[in-house]
């Protein structure tokens, strides 16, 4: 056994992921795997849960992958039921399933507020409710993990609900974590920016390829480390924080993001460097 099998634990313990057949989640739950946790996922895209199926019966990984909705209560808790049949205990939740769509907040509507903290919120809520007392009753202590975003911690036009939902996540799970610390029980967040994910070009219309919509030059000056996220930047950070290296870490938040949470509107602008605010030459070209 080498150094990260025996520090980690990882080996044997259960993992179930919201989300987890496409994207990010279907990132995570590879990474997971690949360190022997057994995986739970349930996801609402049925052509994704079917790709992910047929990956874990070719990697020979013991998985439970259900087709349904998250943010539906019963849906969910089949899963959880489901877990506790197969394997008789759970480590791990993380909490993937996310979504939003881009207007100015005065051009939307109460059903189109509902719909997004629904999908951005009240579904982690529902997990960590049924996740705490199966951690508890294991005696084992656990890891929630929640998938949040850097717009928590920024302004970001047209997606003012969102903010808010995600901002909620991350201050609930600082809640929680002290909660449950005296239980062994760990509550943190990953807030990526900029990793294209289908979903995510979808959202932005961008193109794939890996730069943002303004091309290579715009990714260099957008992002201190001069490129885009990866889904393997998001995922490695699940596995730490599932794993027993991040034991004493909790109520906090990882940032997978290059440096623009770090930067917040310092651009690294050619020719001229680091600034907050559009050098002359590029105003005059506007």
């Amino acid at each position: 056994m080498g150094w990260f099998e025996e520090r980690g634990g990882l080996g044997g313990t259960v993992a179930l992921i919201t989300g987890g057949a496409g994207g990010l989640g279907e990132g995570i739950v590879a990474d997971l795997a690949a360190n022997g946790v057994r995986t739970a996922v349930i996801d609402i895209d049925g052509e994704a849960v079917e790709r992910l199926r047929t990956a874990c019966d070719e990697r020979g990984q013991e998985a439970i992958v259900h087709q349904g909705d998250a943010r539906d209560t019963d849906a969910l808790a089949a899963l959880f039921t489901a877990v506790d049949q197969r394997w008789g205990r759970l480590d791990t939740l993380v909490n993937v399933v996310g979504g939003t769509f881009r207007a100015p907040f005065t051009e939307t509507t109460p059903n189109g507020w509902n719909a997004i903290i629904r999908t951005n919120l009240l579904h982690v809520l529902d997990a960590c409710s049924m996740a705490v007392p199966r951690m508890r009753a294991g005696g084992r202590g656990g890891s929630i993990i929640n998938v949040t975003t850097i717009e928590a911690h920024r302004a970001a036009p047209g997606y003012a609900v969102y903010t808010a939902a995600k901002a909620a996540v991350e201050q609930f799970a600082r809640t929680l974590a002290v909660e449950v610390a005296p239980d062994g029980i760990r509550v943190n967040n990953i807030a990526p920016d900029y990793a294209p994910t289908p979903n995510l070009l979808k959202v932005g219309g961008e193109k794939a390829g890996g730069e943002t919509a303004f091309g290579p030059a715009g990714t260099r000056i957008a992002i201190p480390m001069g490129r885009t996220g990866q889904i393997s930047d998001i995922s490695g950070c699940a596995v730490f924080l599932a794993s027993g290296l991040s034991s004493y870490v909790t109520g906090t938040t990882l940032h997978p993001d290059g440096g623009t949470f770090a930067s917040s509107g310092w651009f690294n602008w050619p020719g001229t460097g680091w600034a907050n605010h559009a050098p002359a030459d590029v105003l005059e070209r506007l």
